[in-house]
């Protein structure tokens, strides 16, 4: 029985009691989006044939077989410390498997689809991406799951036209993608915490260069890449200026960083230093492509109309990028207005008026020293290696004071960087808060659907975080620091086609490489040179803890 918006098969059963009846049913799923629709009643026939040619029992084996090799490949083993009155010492490792069994869920393995920032659970946002994916959910897919996560830049390249066209509607040269969108056009309808959200295009710059550096795919970067690092690049050199009252320096006004309290202000860091990164990273890009390979060269020159000047005037740019530090604070500014704020009454606010969006109106927040999530601090992790420990330690007592955490994506990231500087009690404190965000309803809006970002951001830290693992410029690096909740944390990645196991303890960390020839990393300053399925063992470093932290048993 059908009509136009429902489909039914009515079965008539002579039902006796205490007999069982099983019925099984085949769905099969198919979208317009990649065939006609007159091609789509053939595909599902044809799919459903081969259902019932497998039957139940085969495809189950089938799914099977699927996700012993996801767990393979994926899996984060994360042993607690059995604790009385812990309730999280118990959940901790089954949070960890199920935020990452959903990230697999809501990961198109087809080309042309993104991450919903729900994943597959709600529909709120209405299934539409955003720059979530390449920053928290991208890590765990470029070392787990690389092709799904070349999928996801294809999708993004997919979109090309569309960001270059809507370039044109905001004035401007180059491509913006958007940063709400689920078919390439821009979906945002409040354009200061979206279409000002200009750090999209650096954001996913940022996603295609971890992921061209951990697989060494150069055939993607050179017939994919390249355009999207051009098309940005321009974006950027049309977007900012030479500042006569900045001593000629570039800088990028009417911006909003990752921060949203923090809406159309100049000279956000973030967006700034990632700029920097998107310019610099497209002139080495095409520089590297005309003298290494012509042919790919003269096709991208074809397809963007690529002037020889052109690189040149992007790292003149990035050379020249304003960031604002503040020397009598030791710290770098948010932005350029920030510091003039009044701070906002934290003590006077109570709990129930968090998250403050909900209960104050925009122009009150933007008033005030408060941020929604971590900004300076997202980019003191992402961009470490231009930053000393110390520029961390005193940018995140700065700023972490003045976080609400009032976004899912704030917690992860303050965990992973308190972890590095040494406030080992908020590194566990916001690491759990992250890992438990659905499961435990820490955000008190799991009806809503998942957050998926937040999920991505628990492999971070798990991986990043506690096993204080850096990967700038393609060379792994690991500097572990468990807490002491934590009594083991082993996880494997996928880099350039071999396969890296870590095991760590709070006094030592092994390495094996189970997959490939050799493979040179770094633990702790010291470099070594792993064979195939020859384990290190080394020590990690002792980490000093407060009286207080040893005697509450926290850290």
């Amino acid at each position: 029985h059908t009509d136009e918006d429902n489909a039914q098969v009515i079965y008539s059963l002579n039902a006796q009691p205490g007999v069982p009846v099983e019925l099984f049913k085949f769905i099969s799923y198919h979208s317009s989006h990649s065939a006609g629709a007159a091609e789509l009643c053939q595909r599902l026939e044809r799919t459903l044939d081969f259902a019932r040619s497998e039957g139940c029992e085969q495809l189950l084996a089938g799914q099977k077989s699927y996700l012993d090799d996801f767990w393979e490949r994926s899996d984060v083993v994360l042993e607690t410390k059995e604790r009385q009155n812990c309730l999280e010492a118990g959940k901790l490792q089954q949070a960890l498997r199920w935020n990452l069994f959903q990230i697999l869920q809501a990961s198109g393995r087809a080309e042309g689809t993104g991450i919903p920032a729900k994943g597959l659970t709600g529909q709120t946002y209405e299934g539409h991406y955003f720059w979530d994916t390449e920053i928290y959910v991208m890590p765990f897919l470029i070392y787990t799951a690389p092709r799904i996560a070349c999928n996801l830049l294809r999708y993004r390249h997919s979109m090309l036209n569309k960001a270059r066209q809507r370039a044109r509607e905001v004035n401007q040269k180059g491509a913006l993608f958007p940063w709400r969108t689920i078919n390439g056009e821009e979906a945002s309808a409040y354009y200061a915490a979206g279409t000002a959200q200009y750090h999209i295009n650096a954001d996913i710059v940022f996603a295609l260069r971890k992921y061209v550096e951990a697989t060494g795919d150069m055939a993607f970067l050179f017939n994919e890449g390249a355009e999207i690092l051009v098309e940005t690049a321009r974006l950027w050199l049309d977007l900012g200026f030479y500042s006569p009252h900045r001593d000629g320096k570039f800088c990028l006004h009417g911006v909003t960083g990752p921060d949203e309290y923090n809406a159309v202000v100049d000279n956000n860091t973030y967006t700034n230093l990632m700029a920097r990164a998107n310019l610099n990273y497209a002139a080495q890009v095409v520089e590297d492509l005309r003298n290494a390979n012509p042919d790919a060269y003269a096709a991208l020159v074809d397809k963007t109309h690529l002037e020889d000047d052109e690189p040149s005037e992007w790292r003149r740019a990035a050379d020249n990028m304003y960031v604002a530090y503040k020397q009598e604070l030791g710290i770098y500014a948010q932005d350029d207005q920030f510091l003039d704020r009044k701070e906002w009454d934290f003590a006077g606010t109570p709990r129930d008026k968090y998250p403050l969006l909900l209960h104050f109106h925009p122009l009150v927040i933007y008033r005030h020293k408060v941020i929604k999530q971590a900004d300076v601090v997202l980019a003191m992790f992402l961009l470490g290696n231009e930053f000393s420990l110390e520029d961390k330690r005193r940018n995140f007592e700065f700023y972490d004071p003045l976080t609400t955490g009032d976004s899912s994506l704030s917690a992860c990231i303050q965990s992973i960087v308190a972890n590095e500087v040494g406030e080992v009690r908020k590194a566990r404190r916001y690491g759990l808060s992250a890992m438990l965000m659905d499961l435990g309803d820490m955000a008190g809006n799991v009806r809503d659907g998942v957050h998926i970002a937040s999920m991505g951001g628990t492999w971070m830290v798990s991986v990043y975080g506690f096993a204080g693992m850096r990967d700038y410029n393609g060379r792994l690096s690991f500097n572990p620091r468990l807490p002491n909740l934590v009594k083991r944390l082993k996880f494997s990645l996928f880099v350039r086609e071999q396969r890296l196991t870590v095991d760590v303890r709070h006094d030592r960390t092994t390495y094996e490489l189970t997959k490939g020839v050799g493979l040179t990393l770094s633990h702790c300053g010291q470099n070594i040179r792993l064979e195939r399925n020859t384990p290190v063992t080394l020590a990690n470093p002792v980490h000093s803890h407060t009286k207080e932290e040893k005697r509450r048993g926290e850290g």
